[in-house]
């Protein structure tokens, strides 16, 4: 305990005294140490997730009190657990936190005591903005997009149009809440914001993966669907055209960390003349001339 605060001990202290066990966990997992939350305490509370007589409103009004910290190291812990057990966790946890009206409200997060302080705090804002979306996601689909089954039978490529169409932009929202954590190598300077940027590394690989699956299904559908909803589904391919270059740039900061590249996967752009293919075809659509149809494959590891 070298490294915790006296407040760190004086707070776990008082939930020893109460007796909530999980609230101590919480306390430990979110300490002073300029380090990502323990191991072994990410495991109890993921195990206490999984307990049906452990209070999961509760354990998350723990997380969020310890996210009104004026330390950017106990605010951000608080961040990286509750993220943790958004993947790791029993899904009632991400449940609970979509049921709720308000998560996170960290957009003026500053914490002042160093440059350090003013560094992180940058990152805690935006990161906490993108927790908030990852909750609202989950709220409108029910499903998490990260747990989703992918792949030829996966759900964003068994979709029907109709569905898919309003799916596809709630999953942009996500992926940009994610791309705009925006960290460079050099600003990857301790455990804490490590620990974060792996949750979010991980959270994009299969977001993506679900985008590109929902991609396919559209193009795969392009030529069958109607005038408004080709223009519709037109739209969600240039913006995932754009958002291919982000998340590029996204995946070089993860190789240039030192994460394996066979864990990152190569992203392949389609060929321009597809492009030119559907607007060509959304154009002359009223007069039902024909169009070919195209499969899309910009993901593969």
């Amino acid at each position: 305990m070298s490294g915790q605060t006296l407040t760190d001990r004086i707070a776990a202290a008082q939930y020893s005294v109460t007796g909530s066990a999980v609230a101590r966990a919480v306390c430990k997992a979110t300490t002073h140490e300029v380090m990502g939350p323990k191991k072994k305490h990410l495991d109890y509370l993921i195990q206490a997730t999984n307990e049906t007589n452990v209070n999961i409103p509760q354990m998350a009004d723990t997380l969020f009190e310890r996210a009104t910290n004026s330390s950017w190291v106990v605010v951000f812990k608080a961040l990286v657990t509750t993220h943790h057990l958004m993947v790791h966790g029993n899904e009632r946890f991400i449940q609970y936190l979509a049921s709720r009206n308000t998560l996170f409200n960290l957009s003026n997060f500053l914490d002042k005591s160093g440059s350090h302080g003013y560094d992180m705090s940058t990152f805690i804002r935006r990161y906490s903005r993108y927790l908030n979306e990852k909750a609202f996601s989950y709220r409108q689909m029910a499903f998490d997009f990260a747990r989703v089954k992918k792949g030829a039978d996966g759900v964003m490529r068994t979709m029907v149009p109709e569905k898919l169409l309003k799916s596809m932009p709630i999953l942009q929202g996500q992926i940009d809440a994610l791309l705009e954590f925006d960290v460079h190598p050099n600003e990857l300077t301790n455990g804490v914001i490590n620990a974060a940027f792996m949750l979010l590394f991980k959270d994009l690989i299969k977001l993506f993966a679900c985008y590109n699956d929902g991609v396919i299904n559209l193009l795969e559908k392009f030529f069958e669907m109607k005038k408004g909803q080709c223009k519709d589904a037109l739209e969600i391919y240039k913006r995932f055209l754009t958002r291919m270059t982000r998340v590029s740039e996204f995946l070089k900061v993860a190789e240039q960390v030192g994460i394996d590249k066979g864990d990152i996967p190569d992203l392949t752009q389609a060929p321009s003349s597809l492009m030119e293919t559907l607007e060509q075809h959304l154009n002359t659509l009223e007069g039902k001339k024909p169009g070919n149809k195209y499969a899309l494959v910009v993901y593969s590891k």
